[in-house]
């Protein structure tokens, strides 16, 4: 059974970690997979993967929570190491679910998360999808233009509707009429909880402790990235304006067991942008089909 935006109906739990809770959505059958949304201005595990969950749910179990920080979970990320922050809520959420070992996908911050979590537990992580990742090369250029414009989101004049537009549809995505009015009302509302606006949860680093961080969050300076043995499927939209490229071959280079995807025409949403490429890709790479 489907609902009228064309997702299945799905079951929604709000589970307790630690201090915080965590929601969750699922659906399906099979091998465990969770999806693991990126972390732009009122970004939500299920309207991120709003073209995958479907398709995927065919031969997965798909579980597609809502990070720490974002949408019906708690608000508030350790400002000193969020990916760190984020790999410890997301694999509490493992405890929770009683899952010892799952597939994780992850686009942008998610990515990052999926990465960090896999790097300090990967135990638990059976193969891994990562979609232009965050903290691949972070401390070896500027940021984009697209990441300035994302943190500077909450700062300045504060949120408003035209910003988050102008950061979807110019840097987001390749081709900005791909994403419905809907999509940018419904982003723009979640942004503007205010328990988000007080605390935003992806920003710069700052305070004595910044430089640290930084370094912390640049996953091409962790020595581990060179051993993780998990299965790693990369894509990266070539034309992405938020993470550069060229963190693909960072990764490729650096991972020994590490497929390379670049998606011609594509900006940072992969997922959403080419879905059925993307759904097919990840698939068959998750059940070892390639």
């Amino acid at each position: 059974m489907t609902t009228t935006t064309g997702l299945p109906v799905m079951r929604e739990t709000t589970y307790d970690i630690g201090a915080r809770q965590i929601f969750a959505a699922e659906t399906g059958d099979g091998p465990p997979v969770l999806l693991l949304h990126g972390g732009g201005p009122g970004a939500s595990g299920v309207s991120n993967y709003a073209r995958n969950i479907a398709e995927l749910a065919k031969q997965y179990r798909v579980i597609v929570p809502d990070l720490p920080g974002y949408g019906r979970s708690t608000k508030g990320i350790d400002p000193a190491d969020p990916f760190g922050d984020l790999a410890d809520g997301i694999r509490g959420l493992l405890d929770a679910l009683d899952l010892e070992k799952v597939h994780l996908v992850g686009n942008s911050y998610g990515g990052a998360c999926a990465l960090r979590l896999a790097l300090d537990t990967p135990e638990r992580v059976d193969r891994m999808v990562l979609m232009g990742p965050g903290g691949i090369g972070t401390t070896r250029a500027l940021p984009t233009p697209g990441l300035s414009s994302l943190l500077n989101y909450y700062t300045g004049d504060g949120p408003s509707r035209p910003k988050l537009e102008k950061f979807i549809r110019h840097y987001l995505v390749f081709n900005a009429a791909d994403v419905p009015d809907a999509t940018i009302d419904e982003r723009y509302e979640a942004s503007i909880v205010p328990e988000v606006v007080a605390s935003p949860p992806l920003q710069r680093p700052s305070g004595p402790g910044a430089l640290r961080t930084v370094w912390r969050m640049d996953f091409t300076r962790d020595p581990r990235l060179n051993r993780l043995p998990v299965p790693t499927l990369v894509l990266w939209g070539a034309a992405d304006k938020v993470n550069r490229p060229s963190g693909g071959p960072m990764l490729a280079d650096r991972m020994p067991n590490c497929d390379l995807y670049l998606v011609a025409n594509t900006g940072h949403w992969v997922q959403f942008e080419r879905a059925d490429l993307f759904n097919r890709l990840c698939a068959d790479f998750l059940a070892g089909r390639r």
